[in-house]
């Protein structure tokens, strides 16, 4: 069956011709569901602790905008997790229940794959680019994307944990480029942070796009869905 994304008529593309296309995961492919608060307050729950999600999410967003050099091993999300309990729990989950919130995230049931993402794979695919997913991310990630049945869709995985590299480490990128075996000035990257993937993906030689869903976009380097992406190339 023809894509439905196939009928638009690309103009004025910006882009040096692409052999290949890279997207990022954590806000780009997948979003964690219903939300990480919700996800936090129901383990919680198991444990006797009620707690809002509302509570959770807003303190999981301080401590995620507060991050330093975060490493996306299990010791780095215990430290995180402790600082989004801070003040809600007398024991920390780091002492209690830490390890089956990460195991929580570990599921396909603790996420979603945003509802524009496979008509762009398909697209990606149909158009014979080939494509590769760059994340800053653990162990947990190679397993889920299998289970969500998005690995099948990319040529390389590159996960920082696996490199040794995190974005917007240039390496990480560079290594995607070797593994789909194309030059890095053909390759397009795509994802939400403006510093570890647009940025951090230009100073690697690549081209890129900046994700910002829903949103307006306030430049020509911004798109607010991937379906908008298929439209400037």
């Amino acid at each position: 069956m023809k894509s439905p994304l196939s009928q638009f008529k690309i103009q004025n593309s910006k882009f040096r011709p692409l052999r290949a296309l890279t997207l990022d995961v954590g806000g780009t492919l997948i979003a964690p569901w219903p939300s990480v608060g919700h996800v936090y307050a129901a383990v919680a729950a198991r444990h006797g602790l009620q707690l809002l999600p509302e509570d959770l999410n807003r303190q999981f967003a301080a401590a995620w905008r507060g991050r330093s050099n975060f490493s996306h091993t299990q010791s780095g999300w215990s430290e995180l997790v402790d600082q989004t309990f801070a003040g809600l729990v007398e024991t920390p989950p780091s002492r209690s229940f830490f390890p089956e919130l990460y195991k929580a995230f570990s599921s396909a049931e603790a996420w979603r794959i945003y509802p524009d993402v496979l008509p762009c794979l398909e697209e990606l695919r149909r158009r014979g680019l080939k494509l590769g997913a760059i994340s800053n991310w653990d162990e947990r990630l190679r397993p889920l994307l299998h289970e969500l049945k998005l690995a099948a869709w990319f040529d390389a995985i590159v996960i920082s944990v696996e490199a040794g590299r995190t974005k917007p480490d240039p390496a990480i990128f560079q290594s995607a480029a070797e593994k789909l075996q194309t030059d890095p000035a053909s390759i397009l990257h795509i994802g939400d942070s403006r510093v570890e993937d647009f940025e951090a993906a230009r100073a690697a030689g690549f081209q890129a796009l900046l994700l910002r869903r829903g949103q307006p976009p306030q430049t020509d380097e911004q798109v607010p869905s991937l379906s908008e992406a298929l439209l400037r190339f």
